[in-house]
């Protein structure tokens, strides 16, 4: 038996019973999800699994039925897991993948199938320009642009006049270069060094000791889960007394743990709801991010808030808004209700989700504006808010 479906069925031991019942298929939502349960992206999977179990049994008084497979972070699984959803399965919609290589190479089984997808992996490029290839696909996390407004404004107010750059050598890393090396220029901030690194790499000497000698005024590691730590070990390691900043890919418990005092003091731009304790009360978002922080913490344990959570938890507020509308047209189980369920998703309006508000249109499968960011910083070996919003 492969590991994937022994995922799916470890998933379906742990839901409630009800939620599994026998009801007829036009009557029930299926939910396919594919997500990176082990591999490199574990840490980030690991949490988006946690908030999943704590989706409801209904979604608009229909019985869901969730399917849940693992990619293994690997992305002819991701391929594999969605055509099997798609085309076995017959799901309503895809919810994942974590990471934007795999959601990228999904994005033409979801078209072929026309099947909307709600990824939680980052890049715009998933979404960006929004083409036939792209017409069902969503995405829930932060653009690389939103995330680099925030970020670059801060070195910028920081006094940061030299940076170097270490980043994924994938779409993550690729897709924060595009965008940070944008408004760096902007913010006339200037980048003396940029280098590269596989998520499966156990070194980065060699290119810690190029940005070194570089001598920057700060750092910044785009990169995401427990991966996105060796750039920062290394350089803390070498003496490096500069400025480390990182990106919202590190809000796993995995980071803070692997990281522990070489992490500390690190500024990160993030979601709400990984930081909502401290939001300002006038924060718009703060109310919504705090219920599902109670949520989460009550079954997971103080302080086990993830970014991830967050946007799986919010991907279920996007698909459980849009459902209403979709039934009005078409039973589950059919082209046309997935059809319906697409086209009610890309006319979200002002939906507030734990990590900002959602208002979505024809171009926009994100639909999130500057209430879906703050700053970041770890204390403490926790998350917590600096400034912003």
């Amino acid at each position: 038996m492969q590991p994937n479906y022994l995922n799916r069925l470890a998933l379906i031991c742990t839901l409630p019973l009800a939620m599994l019942a026998a009801t007829p298929a036009s009557a029930q939502i299926k939910i396919g999800v594919n997500i990176s349960t082990t591999g490199p992206a574990a840490a980030i999977g690991s949490s988006t699994k946690n908030a999943i179990l704590l989706w409801p049994k209904e979604i608009a008084g229909q019985p869901v039925q969730y399917i849940l497979l693992d990619d293994a972070s690997d992305v002819t699984t991701a391929v594999r897991n969605t055509r099997k959803l798609t085309a076995e399965e017959k799901v309503d919609v895809v919810v994942g993948p974590n990471t934007t290589p795999n959601a990228l190479a999904m994005l033409d089984v979801i078209s072929e199938a026309q099947t909307p997808m709600v990824t939680l992996a980052a890049s715009a490029a998933i979404v960006e320009p929004v083409d036939a290839r792209r017409a069902w696909a969503f995405k829930m996390p932060q653009n690389d642009t939103h995330m680099s407004t925030i970020l670059t404004q801060a070195m910028a107010d920081a006094g940061v006049k030299t940076v170097a750059f270490i980043g994924f050598a994938d779409a993550y890393g690729e897709g924060w270069w595009r965008e940070f090396s944008k408004l760096a220029e902007l913010r006339k901030l200037r980048i003396v060094a940029s280098e590269r690194y596989a998520r499966t790499d156990t070194s980065v000497t060699g290119q810690v000791l190029k940005i070194m000698a570089a001598k920057p005024d700060a750092v910044l590691v785009a990169a995401s889960a427990t991966p996105a730590v060796l750039p920062q070990k290394t350089l803390v390691e070498r003496g490096y007394k500069g400025r480390i900043y990182q990106t919202h890919g590190i809000g796993t418990l995995d980071f803070l743990k692997v990281g522990g005092r070489d992490v500390e003091g690190t500024l990160f731009p993030t979601g709400p709801a990984v930081v909502a304790r401290g939001l300002p009360d006038a924060n718009p978002v703060k109310k919504v991010a705090l219920d599902f922080v109670r949520k989460y913490e009550a079954a997971y344990g103080a302080n086990t808030m993830t970014q991830f959570a967050g946007d799986a938890w919010g991907a279920y507020m996007l698909i459980a808004n849009a459902a209403p509308h979709a039934l009005k047209v078409a039973k589950p189980g059919t082209k046309e209700f997935r059809s319906a369920l697409r086209d009610a998703i890309e006319r979200t309006s002002n939906l507030t989700v734990p990590q900002g508000v959602i208002n979505m249109n024809p171009k926009d499968h994100v639909g999130l504006d500057q209430r879906s960011r703050v700053m970041g910083k770890i204390q403490d070996n926790k998350f917590t808010y600096a400034f912003g919003g």
